[in-house]
């Protein structure tokens, strides 16, 4: 079992889906840190570690939960970035959206995402869905070793 947790970023901007997360993370008592994004440029932001997250811990987080349709910076373009940035790139992203559409799908998957889940609209699959997404990539998978993270 794994000895270190990590972040957990999750980039939302609709309150209501922000509160379902948190509840189902709680509900399945994870223990990761969460840090909640309500916009593309304050999660591109946040993995820099620039402007008003300049300060924070050094290392990528453990996971990112990318909703697609955001203010500011939209999730396919916080996806494109990370993913071709060497520095970045080894972040599990998990997009975690309400749209169907199959372009958005597509272009995920060409960006380079790990998972692509359509969030479910009832509670308890909800909060199964997100046992499942926290379960796995919190405390299974196995990221590459912090020396290969980047340094903030």
């Amino acid at each position: 079992m794994k000895t270190d947790v990590r972040t957990i970023v999750l980039a939302e901007d609709n309150p209501n889906d922000v509160e379902l997360t948190l509840a189902a993370f709680a509900e399945n008592g994870l223990l990761n840190e969460i840090v909640v994004l309500r916009d593309g440029a304050a999660t591109l932001d946040y993995l820099y570690g620039r402007n008003e997250h300049a300060g924070r811990a050094t290392g990528n987080p453990g996971l990112l939960l990318l909703d697609l349709k955001m203010p500011k910076v939209d999730g396919l373009e916080v996806l494109r970035t990370i993913k071709s940035d060497p520095l970045l790139r080894t972040i599990p992203v998990v997009v975690l959206t309400s749209s169907r559409q199959e372009r958005d799908l597509v272009q995920s998957y060409n960006f380079g995402v790990n998972a692509y889940v359509v969030k479910p609209v009832d509670f308890q699959e909800f909060v199964g869905a997100v046992r499942a997404l926290g379960g796995f990539w919190a405390m299974v998978n196995e990221p590459p070793p912090a020396s290969e993270y980047r340094s903030a």
